[in-house]
């Protein structure tokens, strides 16, 4: 987007018809990990981050940002992809891997729980200053309660996505959850690829 848009009120953003998938994956440690000197606890997350930008590069998957121990990434957008929900429950599995991988590396005990979502999302950038990309809509907000509703060491999904899904993954339902600002909702907990 250009400045000379933005400063009259024009944001840029497009709303993507298409059906995405997005990740939302939260890394927890802070209160078992509160003894850790907080530049070895950033410098160890960043160590993480990195493995989940090469999960994204592998998959093709779109990283939108990370927020403190959180981070964001979306199949189909800029570009759409039919295979969108297949790409991104193999990054979320992937990612489950890569800490148990990195924790047994390390000594460390770090937990993930990922909230997966399907739907249309608006995207764009707004704003005058330190643009960035970014997503919003229930879509957005379902995934992030997904995570946030979830249990730590499994990738939780909403109902529309366990739809697309559960042909080709184990899926387990984990049963009626109430959802801040949703109410009760139907979920599934994702655990692997059908054989």
């Amino acid at each position: 987007m250009s400045v000379e848009n933005c400063r009259y009120g024009k944001a840029k953003g497009k709303r993507q018809e298409a059906r995405v998938k997005r990740v939302w994956a939260i890394l927890h440690f802070f209160t078992q990990f509160s003894f850790i000197v907080f530049t070895y606890l950033v410098e160890l997350l960043n160590q993480i981050f990195c493995l989940f930008d090469e999960l994204a590069e592998i998959h093709s998957i779109e990283k939108i940002k990370t927020i403190g121990d959180a981070y964001m990434a979306v199949a189909g957008l800029p570009n759409y992809r039919s295979d969108h929900a297949v790409a991104i429950a193999n990054m979320a599995l992937d990612m489950q891997k890569s800490v148990v991988k990195f924790n047994k590396l390390n000594n460390l005990s770090f937990q993930i729980r990922v909230g997966i979502s399907t739907g249309p999302v608006v995207a764009g950038v707004i704003g005058l200053k330190k643009f960035a990309y970014d997503l919003w809509g229930d879509t957005v907000n379902t995934a992030s309660r997904m995570e946030s509703h979830g249990i730590p060491d499994h990738i939780q999904i909403c109902e529309a996505t366990y739809h697309i899904l559960k042909d080709n993954y184990l899926l387990e339902a984990r049963g009626l959850i109430k959802i801040k600002g949703k109410g009760e909702m139907m979920t599934y907990l994702l655990q692997g690829v059908r054989e």
